[in-house]
This record gives structure tokens, C-alpha cells and sequence, in this order.
């Protein structure tokens, strides 16, 4: 639990820094699911306060990415078969939208910026599919929903994208899998750049379709 070099600083929107410092450690694996949250370890890694703490751990909870376990506290949440696939069904439709309303909206130095950080994720995937290659393609999201303009699709797309984290590590993990994974971004690039809004919203859903392949094929072999 790599939490030390993330001290928050305190100010009125202490308990927002807070939630997001966790978030992230959930979305990049430093928080794994099941993992117990012991608050006193927490506190002193982040550097605040229990009461801070307590408030951006009960607005994760809230989110599902927190589970109250009685005799035990809180843990980070795991998820099940039949919810990550629901979930993945949430995350393919929401990024198709995403991808239609960057189309639609995205003014050119947008479309530029997710163009750099594309080039970002070329260069990662050509990893191990670790730590690097989810931290590029959370800033190539980043950039595509900066673009897309619409701040609540964005909210819950960052949200199920933290949810199904340990998914998407694991799908990214097949070396596979991080090949037909860049070829299908390049061409939902190439769509993205060209404003076809009809062939970038289809080739988002396919590429959600076949990530969830790929990580639920994965975990059924580990006994994920």
C-alpha cells in the first residue's frame, strides 16, 4: 500500500482530496480489493486526521468502493461475477457516449491533447502492462472526457472505471490482449480525430466487450 509520498494538505475541501487520494490508490492497485483499511495506518500515510479520514472513507462507501464487513471494518470492495459484468455493460455504453459527445464537442487543441496522450499509451503498452500502462490510458480517459464536455458522464465513468480496476489490471496483464488492445484504440482514434461519431461510439463498445473477455477469462483460469 503505496501511500506515503501522498500527503494532503488541509483546506475547506480536505474530505474531496482525501476521497480522490484513495480512489487512486484503488484504480492503480496500491489498495487491493479485500484489503482491510485500518484507519490509524491510513492517517499516518496520507497525513490527516481520523475524522478526515472517516469522511472520505463513508463517500467511498457510498460509491461501493469501500464494504463495511461487521467484526472485521471497512475493506476496499470486491466484486462478483454476475456485477462486473454488469458493470462492464454500464462502462461500454457510457464510453460510447463519452466518445460520441468528444465528436460532437471537442474543440481541436482537445482533440490535439488526446492525441498526446494517446502517444502516451502507445509507449506504455509497449510494458508489462503494469502500473504504467493504467496510469496512460487514465490520461488518455482523462483527456477523451475533457473533450466530451459533459461532467456527470464523466463522474460515473470515473467511478466504474475504479470498480473494475482489478479487471482491467489483469486484462492489460496479457501480453495478447495489450495488442489487440492498441489496435482497436488507434482506430477509435482515428475515428475520434475525424468526428465520426457513429464509428467511434461502435468501436468503444467493442473494445469494452473485448477487455471484459479478456478479464473475466483471465480470472476464471487464476481463480480470480
Amino acid at each position: 500500500m503505496e501511500l506515503k509520498s501522498l500527503k494532503v494538505n488541509a483546506s475547506p475541501t480536505l474530505r474531496k482530496k482525501v476521497a480522490d487520494t484513495l480512489r487512486a490508490a484503488i484504480a492503480l492497485g496500491d489498495l487491493k480489493p479485500g484489503e482491510r483499511l485500518v484507519e490509524r495506518v491510513l492517517c499516518e500515510r496520507i497525513g490527516v486526521s481520523r475524522t478526515s479520514l472517516r469522511e472520505a472513507l463513508r463517500e467511498l462507501e457510498n460509491e461501493g468502493l469501500v464494504t463495511n464487513i461487521p467484526n472485521r471494518g471497512l475493506i476496499i470492495a470486491t466484486l462478483d461475477v454476475a456485477a462486473a459484468k454488469n458493470i462492464f455493460d454500464i462502462r461500454a455504453a457510457l464510453e460510447a457516449l463519452i466518445c460520441r459527445l468528444f465528436c460532437e464537442t471537442a474543440t481541436d487543441a482537445q482533440i490535439a491533447d488526446c492525441l498526446d496522450a494517446f502517444k502516451e499509451v502507445e509507449t506504455a503498452y509497449s510494458g508489462d502492462g503494469g502500473r504504467e500502462t493504467i496510469e496512460a490510458k487514465t490520461r488518455f480517459y482523462d483527456a477523451l472526457m475533457a473533450g466530451a464536455n459533459n461532467p456527470e458522464a464523466e463522474r460515473m465513468l470515473r467511478s466504474i472505471h475504479i470498480r473494475v480496476s482489478q479487471l482491467r489490471v489483469l486484462s492489460l496483464s496479457s501480453p495478447s490482449r495489450r495488442e489487440a488492445s492498441l489496435k482497436e484504440l488507434r482506430k477509435l482514434m482515428e475515428a475520434l480525430t475525424s468526428r465520426d461519431a457513429d464509428r467511434a461510439e461502435e468501436l468503444s463498445k467493442e473494445h469494452v466487450r473485448q477487455a471484459a473477455k479478456t478479464a473475466f477469462e483471465m480470472a476464471e483460469r487464476i481463480g480470480a
